[in-house]
């Protein structure tokens, strides 16, 4: 499928025009980064694993009545979505205490919240992507009243099903970010969960061992990114299992 000229480039995907009116091809890259891009490398296969993990859970969402952005899947790197505006703002789902919230409020990681912490964060990554509040977003106008309850209630139904999906393979959910965009059918508007779903944008431990199966591993120094990856797709289904990530080139 031919896809048209770039539209943007970002710090894990390459967004450029579909083959229809109101398409996007998403193209994952290799690029890990962390700390706001001070840390940087190259991953052999991760984009591969995160378009096919990607895939499953939107996917997933689509089939409980969760809508998304996801279309299809091209190839091994790249997918079809709708065209979204992207309300500014990341939404942040938190079941365990880890990482920022540990260190802001002194919380020991791991331990469980009393209940799932919703937060949202102004996506800019020159102020290092800010903790905001509702009343911040009325202010500014990023989102309406309306906007928040349906983001709300998106975000708990995707810590809903993520959750038991990651518990039925031995996984817990710690937290993850998901980004919500607004589709237009006429005058009609409908909120969507846009961008991706993978061990890029989510805090995934092996509930036994506790052993990190997502970008923490590449934060940390705590082993290979893209072996930990690959056992989340193997438990799964994703990967068949003895079968390492391929790296294909770009397809055009």
């Amino acid at each position: 499928m031919a896809r048209g000229k770039k539209i943007y480039e970002g710090k894990a995907k390459i967004l450029f025009e579909g083959p229809e009116p109101g398409t996007i091809v998403q193209y994952f890259k290799d690029d890990a980064t962390a700390f706001n891009a001070e840390k940087k490398d190259v991953i052999d296969g991760k984009g591969v694993l995160n378009n096919r993990l990607s895939e499953y859970f939107m996917t997933g969402l689509g089939q409980i009545g969760v809508p998304t952005h996801f279309m299809k899947r091209l190839n091994m790197r790249e997918q079809l979505v709708r065209n979204c505006d992207i309300i500014p703002l990341e939404v942040i789902v938190r079941n365990f205490a880890a990482g920022s919230m540990s260190k802001r409020l002194g919380i020991e990681e791991g331990t469980q919240l009393p209940r799932p912490i919703v937060e949202y964060c102004f996506k800019d990554d020159s102020l290092g992507d800010p903790l905001v509040s509702e009343e911040h977003i009325a202010a500014f106008g990023w989102a309406s009243q309306q906007d928040m309850d349906d983001i709300l209630g998106l975000a708990l139904r995707v810590n809903d099903y993520l959750s038991g999906v990651m518990y039925g393979v031995g996984i817990r959910l710690v937290d993850f970010k998901i980004e919500i965009g607004r589709v237009y059918e006429g005058d009609f508007q409908r909120l969507v969960v846009a961008d991706e779903i993978s061990p890029d944008s989510c805090r995934l431990w092996d509930i036994e061992t506790g052993r990190k199966l997502d970008k923490d591993v590449f934060r940390r120094d705590l082993g290979n990114l893209t072996d930990a990856y690959a056992e989340v797709a193997r438990r799964l289904g994703v990967m068949p299992k003895g079968t390492g990530p391929q790296k294909p080139t770009l397809v055009n």
